[in-house]
């Protein structure tokens, strides 16, 4: 059995012969956030269901998580289902349940994916990594009681948490490149604490390894959480393997703030330069 604490929150056990599509597992205290557990993990947990179905097609090449809730400490079940396979993709639906405070099985994450038999073909990569140096003296990034942030060393070359909450804008009221130097762009390196051979699943929640936007772009810090999260993955297994337990470098930048939502895009590269995933999502955000 794998010891690692991230194969660990992303156990899950057979439902039984009579719910073949689904899972049992439980949220785990190590990659607890501010409410619940950390987002990614949950992600990850999504995909971990896909991949253990016996009639996986492929490897992911998409994955959306939708948030109902927060998830509480405790047991929760998951059904993942094929619910078409064609001859080169595969497309799924997933449900997390939960119990609530009555005790009757709520639902606390919904998703969808696809899985493809990918083949090769001519490729070319227009987003190329950008120059970002890593050092040991980079600062670690950690906030709060937030426990996730432990089980990763992410080290912030740009876009740091504010030190000061002071309500100012950063680059300005128009921010990024229209209103000045900083903007809601933080680029960080990135690996599971302790090193973990990257995967699918290690991947997914690295891509929602960053604090919120909003709370970079008017240094306040205002309760905040993820609605919606896409991962695209645009690497296989053997690129994922070649990346070994390496840092990845992450790239995000929120692009529009308006009446309590703002969305965000990701960028993750290996430290060869290959662009593994992009993702983009949806955050509630409270005044």
């Amino acid at each position: 059995m794998n010891k690692h604490p991230f194969d660990q929150a992303l156990r899950l056990e057979a439902a039984g012969s009579d719910r073949p599509d689904t899972w049992l597992g439980a949220s785990s205290p190590a990659y607890w956030n501010m409410v619940g557990p950390f987002g990614g993990t949950t992600a990850a947990t999504a995909l971990q269901a896909i991949l253990r179905h016996p009639s996986l097609l492929g490897e992911p090449i998409a994955l959306t998580v939708n948030y109902a809730s927060a998830m509480a400490e405790g047991p929760f079940s998951i059904t993942a289902t094929p619910v078409r396979t064609n001859r080169s993709t595969q497309h799924w639906t997933v449900e997390l349940l939960q119990a609530d405070a009555s005790g009757a099985e709520a639902v606390v994450m919904t998703a969808t994916a696809v899985t493809a038999a990918r083949r090769e073909t001519w490729s070319a990569n227009d987003t190329p990594m950008p120059a970002v140096g890593f050092l040991d003296t980079l600062p670690r990034l950690r906030f709060g009681s937030s426990e996730w942030t432990r089980r990763y060393d992410i080290r912030v070359a740009r876009g740091m948490i504010p030190e000061v909450w002071d309500g100012s804008c950063q680059g300005g009221e128009k921010g990024g490149e229209e209103g000045g130097e900083g903007g809601s762009l933080t680029q960080l390196w990135v690996r599971d604490e302790p090193p973990r051979p990257l995967d699918f699943l290690a991947l997914t929640a690295m891509a929602d390894a960053f604090y919120p936007r909003v709370w970079l772009r008017r240094a306040t810090r205002v309760p905040a959480g993820t609605v919606s999260i896409t991962v695209y993955f645009h690497a296989d297994s053997r690129q994922l393997a070649q990346s070994g337990e390496g840092h990845l470098l992450g790239q995000a930048r929120g692009q529009n703030f308006r009446n309590g939502f703002f969305d965000q895009t990701v960028q993750v590269w290996n430290q060869a330069g290959a662009l593994l995933a992009t993702s983009s999502q949806m955050v509630y955000y409270k005044e």
